[in-house]
């Protein structure tokens, strides 16, 4: 049976000429696609609609995916259509976590997000993207679909609303909010900022968190990444750091619990739940 997805993808109005079309790799949610027109120019083509589950909305990760590109940090976005967006393609190759963990490329990568975070050209209506609610919405659709975590369920949700209360008030700004090492690019020359799914409104110390959380940073990298983010690392700062650091690990676990019902990707969900909730229970002894 043939990927009809590359039947899409021939299909879009925007080649000029004939085209090669070939999977890109490495993504759990969306299928990509690389596209080489005749004249040598070269894009990535993203499929996928809505995820209400997840909370992904195309119009949302459009905007800040053209936001993104007009600031510099992202590819361009070149065409977009319902359930399919093309930007340029980039050379180069995605990071692994023990590179994130660099201190030039943890500098580096601190410098995008703060132009992430700055919000400038965007327009028109975004999401918000609160962990927390986001993890009461997993756990209450976990326990109404008899997802196998359904025994631990009021224990991690207990452990998200004490989280919550650890963080208090914060500042807003627009996050990218998934920094896995695979959404982080280096094209030999610079870092870029791939795939905007989760973008919306946040704290920063979310992303600074996500970050770390995804990548393995250690207690003295998670202080030099306060440090480079802040200028300092005041008490507040870093209590409400570790308890979104635990945030986005519960989160991550839940997405995958869901991902273990809901997705028809070829991946191994069940391996990567049990994986975040063991980093999780780490996390939490940490937590000052």
């Amino acid at each position: 049976m043939g990927d009809d997805g590359i039947a899409a993808v021939e299909k879009l109005p925007f080649w000029r000429g004939a085209i090669k079309i070939w999977p890109l790799t490495g993504g759990i949610t969306n299928r990509n696609y690389g596209v080489e027109q005749a004249d040598g120019q070269r894009f990535a083509v993203r499929l996928g609609h809505d995820i209400p589950v997840h909370g992904v909305m195309r119009f949302n990760e459009l905007a800040a995916a053209t936001a993104a590109g007009q600031a510099g940090i992202s590819p361009a976005v070149v065409y977009a259509a319902p359930g399919v967006m093309v930007t340029a393609l980039l050379p180069g190759r995605t990071l692994h976590p023990e590179e994130i963990r660099l201190p030039h490329n943890r500098q580096r990568i601190v410098a995008l997000l703060k132009q992430c975070h700055a919000g400038a050209h965007l327009r028109g209506p975004l999401l918000a993207f609160w962990v927390f609610h986001i993890n009461r919405s997993y756990a209450a659709d976990l326990a109404d679909a008899g997802s196998r975590l359904a025994p631990q369920l009021p224990m991690l949700t207990a452990l998200n609303e004490e989280l919550e209360r650890r963080v208090g008030p914060v500042g807003l700004v627009f996050g990218h909010n998934d920094l896995l090492a695979g959404n982080i690019f280096d094209d030999g020359a610079r870092l870029w900022l791939l795939d905007w799914d989760y973008a919306g409104f946040n704290s920063p110390l979310f992303d600074l968190a996500n970050l770390s959380s995804n990548n393995g940073f250690s207690g003295e990298e998670d202080a030099a990444l306060l440090q480079d983010y802040y200028g300092e690392i005041r008490q507040d700062l870093w209590r409400g750091f570790l308890a979104m650091k635990c945030a986005s690990l519960l989160r991550e676990a839940l997405w995958s619990a869901i991902s273990e019902i809901h997705s028809t990707v070829d991946f191994d969900y069940v391996g990567y739940t049990s994986e975040y909730l063991e980093r999780l229970e780490k996390a939490v002894t940490e937590l000052a």
